[in-house]
């Protein structure tokens, strides 16, 4: 896994959010197994409620392409210190790319801290809870 190519990449992304509310800008790269990336950047919405993650637009997107088996994200935003990812987006990430996931925070020193999704949600709620119905 090319670490260094993924935080670029999340680093670009985060220069294409649009946040013209909060002023937070917030980029992802969502690496496949086989080594795609799929960007994603926050965009805000005036009706706050609509605003959607990095994580998330990133996630849809690799869906939207086909993509089923993910190694790793990285996010990064304009704070000093790491951005870990809404709960939202945990769950979103945990649907569709699994909670062995490296999660893999980026501030802008290039100091990174990386998790497992599962650590990030652990006792996740996913479709075994509606299969076991």
């Amino acid at each position: 896994m090319d670490i260094e190519l993924l935080k670029q990449k999340a680093l670009e992304a985060k220069e294409k959010a649009y946040a013209p509310y909060s002023g937070f800008h917030v980029g992802a790269a969502l690496m496949t197994k086989d080594g795609k990336i799929y960007q994603g950047a926050n965009v805000e919405n005036a009706s706050y409620s609509l605003t959607v993650c990095a994580e998330r637009t990133a996630a849809f997107s690799a869906k939207l392409a086909g993509e089923s088996e993910f190694e790793a994200i990285v996010i990064t935003s304009d704070s000093k210190d790491f951005t870990p990812p809404c709960g939202a987006c945990r769950q979103v990430l945990a649907e569709l790319c699994g909670e062995e996931l490296d999660v893999i925070l980026l501030r802008p020193d290039n100091k990174t801290k990386t998790f497992k999704l599962k650590e990030l949600l652990p006792f996740s709620f996913g479709s075994k809870q509606l299969n076991d119905v």
